[in-house]
C-alpha cells in the first residue's frame, strides 16, 4: 500500500439526479506507518491528533464530501491532511516548572481564613 489512496464514493445528502450515478465524494486513506518520512514521535503524535479517524493498524481515513465535483472534495481531503500533519509536526514546547509567587501564597491563606472563618461562625449561630 502507498502512503496515500483515493477511494471515490458516491455521496450522501440532496444532490439531484447525480446523486445515484457519480462518486463526487472522496475517502483518503493516509498509512501513518509505512510513511518513512516521518520519525516514530510525529506518527504518535499524528495518530492521537487524528483521534477516531485513526484505525488501530495506524491508517488515517478522511471522508471529503462538502463539495459538488470530485476534484474539489480531493483538494478538501489533501487540504485537510495538510493541516493534520502540520499540527502533528510542531513538538509541543516542554513546560518549565514555576513557583507560587509570595503574593498568590498570601491570596491563598486569606481566601481559606476567610472560609474556615464563615464556617466557624455558622457553627456557632446554630447552636
Amino acid at each position: 500500500m502507498r502512503e496515500a489512496e483515493f477511494d471515490l464514493v458516491r455521496a450522501s445528502g440532496p444532490g439531484g439526479q447525480n446523486v445515484n450515478k457519480v462518486a463526487t465524494a472522496v475517502q483518503l486513506r493516509f498509512n501513518v506507518r509505512a510513511c518513512r518520512h516521518l520519525d516514530s514521535e510525529t506518527k504518535r503524535r499524528l495518530i492521537e491528533k487524528a483521534g477516531r479517524r485513526a484505525t488501530p493498524g495506524g491508517i488515517i481515513v478522511l471522508h471529503a464530501s462538502r463539495h459538488r465535483t470530485q476534484v474539489r472534495n480531493r483538494e478538501d481531503a489533501l487540504q485537510r491532511l495538510s493541516d493534520l500533519l502540520e499540527s502533528a509536526l510542531a513538538r509541543p514546547k516542554k513546560r518549565l516548572p514555576t513557583k507560587a509567587t509570595a503574593a498568590s501564597k498570601e491570596r491563598r491563606l486569606r481566601s481559606k481564613k476567610l472560609r474556615a472563618e464563615l464556617k466557624r461562625t455558622r457553627c456557632e449561630i446554630a447552636a
